[in-house]
């Protein structure tokens, strides 16, 4: 008798130990480090509707048109018939009076420590008639940036980034939008076709809302800045980059025109 009290007693502290080594090792984590994102790191900066002022003016090209360069789709009779006809690579828009269309123009200096907020719409880019549409577009850091396919046949959207990851992925003919984002700023990302060679776009990311592209006659509209001195570029696949330092006053409409000169 005096034995079996003395094994239960013996059970019962090993139950005992083991619940408490138990109860040690499941112990709560601590808490684990909020991410930090531009979206969270700061407040976005609101520009004062009383004082707002704008930039705006035209891209002008100098020089010599080089001649349209004729482009053969004769390899997808779909994207041949999309045109009815000849079609003329777009990579230099110059009309009769020097106007420059498809220039990227931005505000490169002069918003540094402001962080501005992300839009909720996205922009997209649209593959219809075997080109890629717009152009030319902008961008924000962390916006959404959807890829659609008008087309009857089937595409491949490639961007080739520097700073931003690259991706490669195939559309055909009505599958749904795809949805991806920029995490870096980067100006003149080239996009290609690797179905349709002839197929090209560029897309530029920037970290805030000053950015334009050029209309056919050259214009562009940089509005609700907030008064300062900023650097403004315009960028060109073909042609590089022009600069101008613009000072905004309070309430000022500033103009400025900007020109590159054939190569």
């Amino acid at each position: 008798m005096i034995r079996q009290v003395l094994l239960q007693a013996a059970a019962g502290l090993f139950v005992t130990a083991a619940v408490v080594a138990g109860c040690k090792s499941k112990q709560p984590e601590p808490p684990a480090a909020a991410v930090t994102t531009p979206e969270t790191s700061a407040p976005a900066f609101q520009v004062d509707p009383a004082t707002a002022g704008s930039i705006h003016g035209a891209v002008t090209y100098d020089g010599a048109k080089p001649k349209p360069q004729l482009i053969d789709m004769s390899g997808d009779p779909q994207c041949v018939k999309a045109h009815g006809g000849k079609q003329y690579g777009e990579s230099l828009l110059v009309n009769g009076k020097g106007d420059l269309a498809n220039a990227f123009v931005y505000v490169s200096k002069g918003l540094e420590g402001k962080h501005f907020a992300v839009p909720s719409e996205p922009v997209t880019i649209d593959q219809r008639g075997c080109w890629f549409r717009p152009r030319v577009l902008g961008v924000q850091v962390g916006q959404a940036f959807d890829v659609t396919n008008s087309d009857p046949v089937t595409h491949n959207i490639h961007p080739m980034p520097h700073d931003n990851r690259e991706w490669n992925h195939s559309q055909g003919p009505g599958d749904p939008p795809m949805h991806r984002k920029f995490s870096h700023v980067e100006i003149g990302i080239p996009v290609k076709c690797n179905i349709h060679g002839w197929m090209h776009a560029d897309i530029n990311v920037v970290d805030s809302p000053y950015f334009a592209v050029t209309k056919d006659d050259g214009s562009f509209d940089l509005p609700n800045l907030p008064p300062g001195t900023y650097t403004v570029t315009a960028w060109h696949e073909g042609l590089g980059t022009q600069e101008a330092t613009v000072t905004v006053p309070a309430s000022g409409k500033m103009e400025q025109n900007l020109q590159f000169h054939a190569k």
